[in-house]
């Protein structure tokens, strides 16, 4: 992982737990809605890299942007999801 994604994925992880721990995502019902809502905007992105890199003249940047933000959303994901799964005694 680079240094810049690494950086910018723990700001968001600081952004997470501050909420999760102001109560603003405490509940299961309120981490699944958010989760569904970081699932559609990863699956729109998608969409949108693949429709870019189909057509002939590509705006590199805006291509990377969406890149990078689609690889913060999966680390966003990965996040809600590791907090809604119950630790599990091993």
């Amino acid at each position: 992982m680079s240094r810049l994604r690494h950086r910018k994925a723990q700001t968001l992880r600081k952004r997470l737990v501050a909420c999760y721990e102001r109560g603003m995502l405490s509940d299961r019902d309120s981490l699944l809605r958010k989760l569904h809502e970081l699932r559609s905007e990863h699956r729109d992105l998608d969409t949108v890299i693949a429709r870019l890199a189909e057509g002939g003249a590509l705006d590199q940047l805006q291509l990377v942007r969406l890149k990078k933000r689609k690889l913060l959303l999966k680390d966003e994901i990965a996040w809600l999801e590791s907090r809604l799964i119950p630790d599990s005694i091993a």
